[in-house]
């Protein structure tokens, strides 16, 4: 069975100037997304490792919000206690909840939310010691560990960590960017 995928994705930061030669549309951010999602699930050992596995579902969906530095702040110390902006954060709602309590609807599965702020994004895209050198792979690069963490994957140490990198590198790099 062909499993469907959809994947909202909002900017609500209506200001936000990406670099005149890093340009990004929401349109093809979703194409991709979904693409990564897409591939995340033909990786077995992955889903394994995942919040589906021993689920049958025929639909995936999730949405993204993009957002300012203020924003995430906000978000960061209600949710998370920490009074500071942060890269990203996910509300894993599938992967989060014990599986007896998880909810599937019609076959469809709801994993979440991810909200990305486009500040930090850009403000770490520039920064020497990370390595993602273009706001738009730095852009991925969160949108792809957003993705993990609605799948229930996490880094309590430096072992899954590196795990999560990993896989979200080869997830970037299958769509060929």
């Amino acid at each position: 069975m062909t499993k469907e995928i959809n994947i909202f994705i909002e900017n609500t930061y209506e200001d936000f100037k990406a670099p005149e030669t890093e340009s990004f549309e929401i349109a093809q951010m979703t194409k991709d997304a979904v693409a990564m999602t897409r591939y995340f699930l033909s990786k077995k050992e992955w889903v394994e490792k995942s919040c589906l596995k021993g689920y049958d579902f025929s639909l995936l969906y999730f949405d993204t919000v993009l957002t300012d530095d203020n924003h995430i702040h906000e978000i960061n110390r209600e949710y998370r206690q920490k009074d500071r902006p942060t890269d990203v954060i996910t509300f894993a709602i599938f992967a989060d909840s014990p599986p007896e309590e998880r909810f599937i609807f019609d076959n469809e599965i709801n994993l979440g939310e991810i909200i990305i702020s486009l500040d930090t994004a850009l403000s770490q895209s520039k920064d020497e010691s990370h390595e993602n050198k273009t706001f738009k792979d730095e852009l991925y690069f969160l949108l792809a560990h957003g993705i993990l963490h609605l799948l229930g994957y996490d880094h309590q140490d430096e072992d899954t960590l590196k795990e999560m990198w990993t896989i979200q590198q080869e997830m970037i790099n299958n769509l060929g960017i």
